[in-house]
Formats: structure tokens, sequence, C-alpha cells
């Protein structure tokens, strides 16, 4: 990677930071769900499209019900066994509230932070730090793939091929791993299962960083209304598995649609790339996004 930025290089130690996060796997389990338990995970923002993927996971996986949500629409008076929150910062505002209330309420909570000395943590009954993984960047990338890496291992998955596909995709050279995609005028993102929560994060990681308009949904709803949007000079893009026929569908409007059979976490890393290439083309700072601020503290 030729760019200059704290994006560029955060996006660059991400295979490295799953390998070596996998490492304290042990000492995750010992505050994560239990297998069997109701649980909820919330987060704003990047973290809750994190909490999307993993409650797909973890529920698919058998481990129990899972939901995931904004810490602002947290379901009021609902019980589950334990609430998992996950917050970069450790100071957004809308987590503080909710496990303020959760903890008058005496219910069990798990945070996921990556700054340490922070209010969340200290408001959970239980905290699992990350300061390895922070970021200098406002535009997160680590901390949000290696707490789900670290999610996605708790559960049983291997992380071997994910690992070995990202680091084939930050050696690739970036003509090839950004092909039709860097011209395009506009991106749609779409997932099934847990990777909608991917391509929820890639739509926004795209306009963070670069200011451009980016849309995700559930692949399965793409041809119900957005395909309307899809023409020459724009793509879609498909992680994880693609529906039967959608392909032929998006190039028969001229759009270009991109899907690579690779681990899907990897290729939100390619994403990255392509966020530092546009944010490079718009000459904006993707360090440091209009109107955003590292952590939404609200008055």
């Amino acid at each position: 990677m030729t760019h200059t930025s704290h994006l560029a290089a955060e996006t660059a130690t991400q295979p490295d930071d799953w390998a070596a996060v996998l490492g304290r796997l042990d000492e995750a389990l010992a505050v994560l769900p239990k297998r069997g338990g109701s649980v909820a995970v919330v987060g704003c923002g990047t973290s809750f499209f994190m909490a999307q993927a993993y409650a797909v996971l973890r529920e698919s996986a058998g481990h129990g019900r899972t939901e995931a949500h904004a810490a602002s629409e947290f379901p009021a008076g609902r019980e589950y066994d334990q609430v998992v929150a996950i917050s970069r910062s450790g100071t957004t505002t809308e987590v503080i509230e909710l496990l303020t209330d959760l903890r008058e309420r005496g219910q069990r909570t798990t945070a996921i932070v990556a700054t340490e000395g922070t209010a969340i943590p200290s408001l959970a009954t239980e905290s699992l730090m990350l300061p390895e993984v922070d970021e200098q960047s406002v535009v997160q990338t680590r901390f949000a793939t290696t707490t789900l890496a670290l999610l996605r291992a708790s559960v049983g998955e291997d992380l071997t091929a994910a690992i070995a596909d990202a680091r084939s995709v930050l050696a690739e050279d970036e003509d090839s791993a950004l092909a039709g995609l860097v011209d395009a005028e506009q991106i749609t993102f779409v997932g099934r299962g847990w990777t909608i929560g991917l391509a929820n994060e890639a739509a926004l990681k795209l306009r963070e960083s670069a200011q451009f308009w980016t849309e995700s949904y559930p692949a399965m709803e793409y041809r119900h209304g957005p395909i309307s949007i899809a023409t020459s000079g724009r793509a879609t893009w498909a992680f994880g598995h693609v529906p039967e026929g959608l392909a032929e569908d998006v190039r028969a409007t001229g759009a270009h649609f991109e899907h690579r059979d690779i681990d899907p976490m990897a290729d939100l890393v390619r994403l990255h790339r392509l966020c530092v290439a546009k944010a490079a083309r718009a000459g904006v700072d993707p360090d440091r996004p209009r109107h955003l601020s590292r952590s939404i503290i609200l008055s």
C-alpha cells in the first residue's frame, strides 16, 4: 500500500492483529457469553455492524438466541442472560446510558473496548480490553475486525483462511485488487446472514473516509427496489454467498458486479484499501471525516 495515512497503516496490520488476538481466546471466553444463554450485542455505528455479524454467527452456531441492537434502540424490558457492548472509544454516550441502566437492573454485561481508563469498562460487569488495536484514525478498521475475529473464534470458527486471505489482499497490486471499483461513481454492498453486517459496515466506511455515495442491503432484498439505481459506471459488491441469478441481474443493468470467493472479513480489508484510494482521488483526509469525531459524545 503506497498511500500514507493512519487509515492505510491501520488497514495493513489487520491480519497480524487477528492472528495475535487469538492468543487471548481463553481470556475472552472467560467473559463472553456461554453456550446456551440468551444474548444481546450492542454498539453504535461500526460497533453495531460488528454486533450484527456476531449475533448471526453465534446463533447459527447453536450457541443460543442472539440479537443485535443499536445501543439507542435497546428493547425496553426485554431480558437476556448477558449483554455484550462494543465500543472502541469507551466513551460513546448511548452505550454509557444503556450500561448505566442495565447496571441498576442487575443485568450481567461485558464490554469490549480499545481505550483504557474510560467509562464503559467501569460500568460493565466484565470487560475485555484491546488497546493493541486502538487507532488514530477517526475511521475504524482494525479494532472492529479484530473484535469480530475474536468473537468468531469464540463460537468455534477457524480464522486460518481469513488471515491468509487478508494477507493476500494486502499484498496484491492495487490495480488488480480494486479493478472495476476505483472509477465507480456509486457502490451498493450486499450480504447474507452474518455478512449483512459487513455490507453495512463497508457502506459506512466508504461514506466516512471518501465522502462517497454508497448503500447496503440484504442480498435477497436488492432486487426488491435497490437494483433500480444500478447502471453503467456503478457497482454492486457482494460479501459472502451470492444468491442465484444476482450477478447476472446486476450485469444486465450495465453495472459492475464485484465478488470474490474469499473470507468475507478479508474482503472487508480489500474495501478498506478502496477507502484509502477513493479518498486520495477525492482529495479528502480519510483520517478526519467531515462532521465526525473519534467518539460521538452527546450533550
